[in-house]
């Protein structure tokens, strides 16, 4: 069965970088993400998981929460079927567990309930 994997997780200062990404690991015919809209949320402990960003297919459509904007880019890597997230200038407040998911349709969407596959996350720490 195809599953989403996340990569790229780790401990980091703030104001430093990462980059997070999105695979799918097992068995595909063609491409496994295909034209679906895709996109990243977060959780911190205690918290709900939150929407950070998402993109269409072809990355015409892109958005982010209020909280990453001009920190945070989403691309694709459609040859490669990878979705990837640059952070920057990472804060403490960025510290979460990050998934990946692969939404139900083309449109890109700031609700979880509209993504029908999610990876199972990968840490970042942002220490202060």
């Amino acid at each position: 069965q195809v599953q989403l994997v996340e990569s790229g997780g780790g401990l980091v200062q703030a104001g430093g970088s990462l980059r997070l990404s999105c695979a799918a690991s097992g068995r595909t015919v063609g491409s496994t993400f295909g034209r679906n809209a895709m996109a990243w949320f977060r959780q911190a402990p205690g918290k709900e998981r939150e929407f950070v960003a998402a993109t269409t297919w072809s990355g015409s459509v892109r958005n982010y929460a209020d909280s990453v904007k001009g920190r945070f880019t989403i691309f694709r890597d459609n040859p490669k079927d990878t979705v990837n997230l640059q952070m920057n200038s990472l804060k403490p407040e960025d510290t979460a567990v990050y998934y990946c998911a692969r939404a139900r349709s083309l449109t890109v969407s700031v609700l979880a309930s509209a993504y029908g596959q999610w990876g199972r996350g990968t840490q970042v720490t942002v220490s202060s």
